[in-house]
């Protein structure tokens, strides 16, 4: 991988992480049509990932503060450490997937274009759905609402399936409110994508190949990319969310799983 497919890659995931539109579907189709095998650069994949976990950390840095502030007080069970244990448990069914069904998962579902293709269409499909339910009256998400909405991030390990459509059109159906939502859905993804990263690390570690043909320039055009486009991102889909405009990106999900399909079956 050089540099500039390292940037490519980079801008890709950085974008796609936050916004609507699959990371891991587009990093399929981008490493596919460019010709960089994903296996073969799992290390590339662990930095996009750190790098798009600190694009969070930036852009929701007074709710993170916030919230360390709370866990850390002498009070009670207040409303950080609620909303902390929400978020913990919304983790519990991609943690279950990641740990013991990812491999089965793969090898079910396998990772070509005909399945990104296809989970593109369902994430359109979401993002419609989402553009047209109106903003729900709960300002608060409730502890099965956050169960359910961690449910919805376990079955967006698909690539082509949206993990923030997932969340939030999820999160719409059960009644919530579009920007907390919004903002629910990218911290409870923080330490999944950190988790999904110590696994394949760990892959590489127990393999021998980590870092193995992978310059040091490419791992950091990739990391700077990654962040810079997650930081933007990020900022860009809260407000988007709250805004309502969500249908814009079913369009884009549509045209693109439709392409997708079309050039995997020729």
């Amino acid at each position: 991988m050089n540099w500039l497919e390292a940037l490519v890659l980079g801008l890709i995931q950085g974008l796609a992480e936050f916004l609507p539109i699959s990371s891991s579907g587009h990093l399929e189709i981008g490493q596919t049509l460019m010709g960089v095998s994903g296996k073969d650069n799992l290390t590339f994949a662990i930095v996009v990932h750190v790098a798009t976990v600190l694009s969070t950390l930036v852009v929701l840095w007074r709710e993170v503060e916030m919230l360390f502030k709370g866990v850390l007080t002498t009070k009670t069970w207040n409303p950080e450490k609620q909303y902390v244990a929400k978020i913990v448990l919304s983790m519990i069914p991609v943690f279950i997937v990641g740990m013991f069904f990812k491999d089965y998962v793969e090898s079910f579902f396998g990772n070509g274009l005909l399945i990104v293709g296809s989970c593109l269409l369902i994430t359109a499909c979401l993002l419609t759905f989402a553009y047209y339910k109106k903003s729900g009256k709960k300002s608060d998400i409730s502890y099965l609402d956050a169960f359910i909405i961690g449910i919805a991030q376990a079955v967006a390990v698909l690539p082509g399936l949206s993990r923030s459509g997932s969340t939030i059109a999820t999160g719409l159906l059960l009644g919530n409110r579009k920007e907390t939502i919004a903002q629910f859905s990218f911290l409870m993804v923080i330490v999944p994508i950190l988790g999904e990263g110590l696994l394949e690390l760990i892959e590489l570690i127990q393999t021998g190949t980590l870092g193995a043909e992978l310059p040091l320039s490419s791992m950091l055009v990739g990391f700077f990319a990654a962040f810079i486009s997650g930081c933007f991102a990020c900022k860009f889909m809260i407000n988007l969310v709250r805004q309502g405009k969500l249908i814009y990106f079913a369009i884009y999900c549509a045209l693109m799983g439709a392409f997708t399909l079309v050039y995997s079956l020729l």
